[in-house]
């Protein structure tokens, strides 16, 4: 009987492993499916958007964050909480930038409607010094307007629309677009054929270049792709740290704006690789992100002595 009985619990026993080695061998399907769904979704949610913080010079200057919104207001939101100091998502700021909106900002509401931004903020909002303020709202302006779906924005302090800095005295526009201009530069002597130009330039921390937007106000009734390459060839003079590097040679024989597009014509020199017809990669976006800011158009195509070497989309600029 002992014998019997001893053998019935091997016999069973060996029956228990088998099961778990089939087991182990054909897990369930269901479980590999719920995994990939998920890392689907994780991988779609994650994006590279344009945001403007402040850089080590004080000047506003384009960075890339990760936003994880799928809907417009939200990656409003997410943007407006990466700009507070000290605020919940100031990690996400990249090194050689800061935040820029005061640490007890909050935000109130979001709404978006008909491609306008209409933020709700505290009045904490204006608790910068002077040389700050107009600042806030260039990089506010400048970040919001960098979703593809935001045409322009309207600030609300505590429900009541912003016109007036309250230390500066400046009066705003309700409708804040990037025409409102960034880092500013006055160089005018007249009051005569005043316009604003926005050019990017070029500036470095560690081994990273990143690109600086200077809205500069001169006496010059030109075209202002003309003012934009003139200044990127003369490079800006007022801060040094700024850099072109577009050949001080370099000339715009000609060019084309249609609806969706401006064709621009240059002489050999804007190439940096003659043999191969290559143009430096910070010359076509300084000259295609100052294009961005200053016409409405998708598409800037460059062309070396009548032949198409560069065609660049805007928003695909990263």
């Amino acid at each position: 009987m002992i014998k019997k009985s001893a053998f019935k619990r091997i016999a069973l026993a060996s029956i228990i492993l088998l099961l778990l080695v089939l087991f182990s061998l054909f897990p369930k399907e269901q479980n590999y499916e719920l995994n990939l769904k998920q890392e689907v979704e994780y991988v779609s949610n994650n994006k590279m958007s344009e945001i403007y913080l402040l850089d080590a010079n004080n000047f506003i200057g384009r960075a890339n964050v990760v936003l994880n919104g799928n809907k417009t207001t939200d990656k409003i939101r997410e943007m407006l909480e990466i700009m507070i100091v000290d605020g919940k998502k100031e990690s996400f700021v990249p090194n050689g930038f800061r935040a820029i909106i005061p640490s007890d900002t909050k935000i109130i509401s979001v709404e978006l409607a008909d491609g306008v931004a209409k933020i709700n903020l505290s009045k904490s909002l204006l608790d910068v010094n002077k040389e700050m303020e107009e600042k806030v709202i260039e990089a506010i302006t400048y970040s919001l307007t960098s979703i593809d779906e935001v045409k322009g924005v309207i600030i609300y302090i505590e429900g009541q629309v912003l016109t007036k800095l309250p230390q500066t005295s400046k009066r705003l526009p309700a409708l804040l677009k990037r025409n409102f201009g960034v880092n500013k530069i006055y160089d005018i002597d007249s009051l005569v054929d005043i316009q604003g130009v926005t050019v990017y330039y070029i500036n470095k921390h560690d081994d990273n270049y990143y690109y600086v937007p200077v809205t500069k106000y001169i006496n010059d009734s030109r075209d202002k792709i003309k003012i934009i390459i003139d200044e990127l060839i003369s490079g800006p003079l007022y801060e040094t740290n700024l850099m072109s590097f577009l050949n001080t040679n370099a000339k715009l024989l000609n060019y084309e704006i249609a609806a969706d597009s401006i064709l621009l014509n240059f002489n050999s020199y804007i190439l940096d690789d003659i043999k191969n017809k290559k143009i430096l990669e910070e010359v076509i976006y300084s000259i295609a992100l100052s294009v961005g800011d200053n016409y409405d158009v998708k598409e800037v195509i460059f062309m070396v002595e009548n032949e198409e070497i560069e065609k660049s989309t805007l928003r695909s600029i990263e």
